[in-house]
């Protein structure tokens, strides 16, 4: 009988490597000790979760316990604790597990289902023609869409779950290669193109055109159209090739569907009129993405703003007092609440890693070292942008990392001789598609990840071989693409 979930031989190599960067490796000069101390715990978290130590929520309780214990943040306890605790204060996070909760109502109306059917009655004839439905889906409303966890997670999942179920492809039945697991990892790096093809398609996106702007002493302004017409190819590319890339890697076992269509067609008229309960989801979602596209703040101005997550919570509340979902449909969404544990303790180390300024040492150390390397600006700008993005694997938050290192990597990348605008677009980008490396990236990794879909080992390996490719689109692409337009 199994009595624990431990796996002894990945714990002990984490706490090997808490110990080594701890006690053996020596501090850098011009860092905390704090600050390394803090990175040792961060980096065994990581590690634990890779080799898939405890369950990740688990591991992330030890974490918390052990920022807490260690004082790493303060030598307070009281303090201490509550920098621990820190990340549940975090809206996005609430906003990722509220997300998951009201999507399990796409289920329980059987609106997921009616909605699977009526895209495979559209794109039916082959898997690879639904993936392509999840990304044009994506682009369409990214625009208008300022969260990409809401458009990722809270839109497009829904409906990619609903066609995966509706094939037989559930992780619960370890079916999950026959379509969902394609169909996940579609819906997922999609989101980071779509992210990078818009000022308003992501949060962090409107922060990057003001450090931009600062740096050059607002030289160069990068407008809503610039941005888009500048990241339009590359973009287009990107899109193109995912669909292609996830077939070669990991294809599915149902590669071709020649009477889905049919089969979709008839299962729409068994299920009949739309019921009362999908009638409300249907209603809900039309009112989330409204809001979470900003329209009222569009059309009357940004007094009439709403907070991505208050609306997330407007959404369930609706569902809870239409009685659609019920308290007990709530807690007994357990990957929501996993969710919001490990994703709290991610975000929480990563935010502490940026305060104690470690963030800040790493990206001075990194400008300084490429630039005695003696390279043309070209080279150096490959070194520099790839560092910036491959340092997401610390972190839970874009956000976080472009406050804290995209200000340093942009001034240095300035004085290796980079064109100011060709610097600007290259790491505006990378800002959004390092989303792809990590199931802890962005607001939307936890919510696809969580559903079961893909295993870590296949989430990081895709993770790694997509920001290949999408980075050489968006350098090679998009740097001749600018040159036509003349931003450089």
């Amino acid at each position: 009988m199994k009595v624990t979930d431990v796996r002894l031989v990945p714990g002990l190599i984490s706490i090997a490597t808490i110990l080594l960067l701890w006690f053996v490796i020596p501090v850098p000069e011009g860092v905390s000790v704090n600050a390394w101390h803090l990175l040792a715990l961060f980096v065994g978290t990581v590690v634990a979760i890779i080799g898939k130590a405890m369950p990740i929520g688990a591991v992330a309780i030890l974490a918390i316990t052990l920022v807490a214990l260690t004082g790493v943040t303060s030598d307070n306890p009281s303090t201490a604790i509550k920098d621990a605790l820190s990340g549940f204060s975090n809206s996005l996070i609430w906003l990722i597990g509220i997300a998951i909760i009201i999507s399990r109502g796409l289920v329980k109306t059987g609106l997921g289902n009616r909605i699977g059917y009526y895209f495979i009655s559209l794109f039916g004839k082959k898997t690879i023609g639904i993936g392509y439905a999840l990304a044009l889906s994506e682009l369409v409303i990214a625009p208008v869409t300022p969260s990409n966890t809401a458009r990722g997670g809270g839109i497009i999942h829904p409906i990619m779950r609903s066609i995966a179920a509706s094939f037989g492809s559930s992780p619960e039945e370890g079916t999950s290669r026959k379509i969902g697991h394609y169909l996940a990892l579609v819906n997922y790096h999609i989101n980071p193109i779509t992210s990078a093809m818009f000022i308003t398609a992501t949060a962090p996106n409107p922060l990057i055109v003001k450090l931009i702007a600062d740096a050059t002493g607002s030289d160069i302004s990068i407008t809503w159209g610039t941005w888009a017409l500048a990241a339009l190819l590359p973009g287009l590319v990107c899109i193109a090739l995912v669909p292609l890339v996830i077939y070669a890697i990991y294809p599915p076992e149902i590669k071709r569907t020649p009477d889905a269509k049919m089969y979709a067609k008839t299962k729409l008229t068994d299920m009949g009129p739309m019921s009362y309960g999908e009638k409300v989801m249907v209603s809900v979602f039309a009112l989330l993405l409204t809001l979470w596209a900003g329209v009222p703040a569009m059309l009357f101005g940004a007094d009439y703003a709403v907070n991505t997550t208050a609306v997330a919570f407007l959404g369930l509340s609706i569902l809870l007092v239409s009685g659609v979902l019920s308290w007990d449909d709530v807690l007994k969404e357990k990957s929501a609440w996993d969710t919001v544990v490990w994703f709290s303790a991610l975000v929480m180390m990563a935010t502490f890693l940026n305060k104690l300024g470690l963030v800040d040492w790493f990206s001075s150390v990194v400008g300084n070292n490429i630039e005695q390397l003696g390279f043309g600006w070209a080279i150096s700008v490959t070194i520099l942008v790839g560092v910036y993005f491959y340092a997401h694997y610390f972190f839970a938050s874009t956000t976080a990392h472009i406050t804290a290192m995209f200000a340093a990597f942009y001034a240095a990348g300035l004085a290796l001789g980079a064109p100011p605008l060709y610097l600007g677009l290259l790491l505006a980008g990378a800002s959004s598609l390092m989303m792809s490396l990590t199931h802890y990236a962005t607001g939307t990794s936890p919510i696809i990840f969580g559903s079961g879909y893909v295993s870590m080992k296949d989430w990081w390996v895709m993770g790694f071989i997509m920001s290949i490719v999408n980075l050489s689109v968006w350098g090679i692409v998009g740097g001749l693409w600018w040159k036509v337009l003349g931003y450089w």
